[in-house]
């Protein structure tokens, strides 16, 4: 069945839209944007009070298929992403497998479609195996679908080798997206270097094994002409580098995610092994340097960096505790009780960070946007629904958040994929 959304606030960054207005759905496209639309047989869903968004995009998760679907699949991953506003996803090369080949590519888009509720997309690795010595065949990977290039988790050591795999990133348009750590610097490190991990105990990691790698990475970028995007910022040294590198007119981007704007440091100080991150937490200092590089348009993106781990994994000694946590279910609602409330972004910047310049980083056709003709993959956003966070409400398999107990503003009310309602009112479809 076609539907109207009716006298819901459309926020349309693509098509620079701010107005009270309403949405056909129409065979699976946004047929018509305007005020008053009247069409039989058609739903109508009424959205006043409400913000209507190009679906979200996430640039940045971790669904751990193949190879540790005890932690997270397809289908439940992409329940968690409904469940917080997203429409679309981009999974990281890590699994095992890793996504190093035409074949497991493949594999993640048959895969990924029969789940059948959110479009999955899939970087591939830069190097075979993650381990930094061999590229993989960029032209063959790229043909099976994927969007970008990556060894996240791992950065790339080796210059020479990650020059060459930008030069032919460049070729086929894809974006290498980078993990900037210099592993001798953060070597058995666990959480941000300072006064605090020294009265812990813990092993920090400075500041410096990350923004020694955006430099390094910044000036690849320029020699190659390719497109970098940094991921996960989490320094005012960071932002800082790219922001230079933008004036510069290199071709960076760069994400951060909610909980680099919304926790420090201090989220550890219990020892709690759900607020290990890499990279780590860190001061009030960055945070507030992540909150001005998003006001002001040197961070491209919110990204969740969804990481999800069993118990098992998160419930040993710090030390020993595996690094992440989950995030699709709290993004929205995070970025818009920490930027939008407090008038760090307003509602273009949100669907900016959140949707149009994830799609323009991937190249995702109709996407983004709420054009006419476009991909009716659409984001309803409640300002006024509130959440509670709570392990029995979580969708994905793993419960690793540091957010538990937590009351959280705003929430996805309905969640459209390809024209089709996937999530309403706190239910599955």
């Amino acid at each position: 069945m076609d539907v109207i959304l009716k006298n819901g606030r459309v926020v349309d960054p693509a098509n620079s839209m701010d107005t009270e207005a309403d949405i056909l759905v129409k065979a699976g496209k946004i047929a018509q944007v305007g005020k008053g639309l009247k069409v039989q047989d058609a739903r109508q869903v009424d959205c006043k009070g409400k913000v209507v968004l190009p679906g979200l995009i996430d640039s940045h998760t971790h669904f751990r298929q193949p190879g540790r679907e005890d932690e997270e699949d397809f289908v439940t991953g992409s329940r968690a992403a409904l469940k917080g506003g997203f429409t679309s996803v981009l999974c990281m090369a890590n699994t095992n497998p890793v996504v190093d080949n035409k074949g497991v590519v493949e594999y993640i888009c048959s895969e990924a479609a029969k789940a059948g509720l959110i479009n999955i997309y899939t970087v591939a690795a830069v190097t075979k195996g993650l381990e930094g010595k061999e590229l993989t065949e960029t032209a063959q990977i790229s043909a099976a679908g994927a969007k970008a290039l990556s060894d996240d988790g791992k950065p790339v050591i080796n210059p020479e080798i990650l020059r060459r795999a930008m030069e032919y990133a460049k070729m086929f348009n894809l974006p290498v997206i980078s993990h900037c750590e210099d592993p001798f610097l953060s070597r058995n490190g666990v959480m941000n270097e300072g006064l605090l991990s020294t009265r812990m105990g813990l092993k920090g990691i400075p500041r410096a094994a990350e923004t020694v790698m955006v430099a390094r990475d910044i000036e690849i970028a320029r020699l190659s002409g390719a497109r970098l995007h940094i991921a996960h910022v989490s320094t005012k040294e960071s932002v800082e580098a790219v922001r230079q590198a933008k004036k510069r007119k290199i071709a960076v981007t760069c994400e951060t995610c909610p909980h680099y704007f919304v926790l420090t440091e201090e989220a550890v100080s219990e020892y709690n092994t759900n607020a290990k991150v890499n990279p780590p937490l860190r001061t009030q200092e960055d945070v507030e340097a992540i909150k001005k590089g998003l006001s002001d348009g040197t961070i491209d993106i919110i990204s969740t960096d969804h990481a999800p781990h069993s118990a098992e994994e998160k419930d040993v000694e710090f030390d020993f505790a595996a690094t992440g946590m989950i995030g699709l279910e709290f993004a929205a609602s995070l970025s818009y009780m920490e930027l939008v409330k407090k008038n760090v972004l307003d509602w273009k910047g949100f669907a900016e960070k959140l949707s149009i310049n994830p799609s323009r980083l991937l190249s995702l056709k109709n996407k983004g946007s709420l054009s006419e003709g476009a991909d009716a993959d659409i984001t309803v956003f409640d300002p006024s629904g509130t959440r509670k966070v709570e392990i029995s409400s979580i969708e994905s398999k793993s419960k690793n958040t540091p957010l538990l107990g937590r009351e959280l503003a705003g929430t996805a009310a309905i969640v459209i994929v390809g024209g089709k309602i996937k999530y309403e009112n706190g239910k599955f479809c």
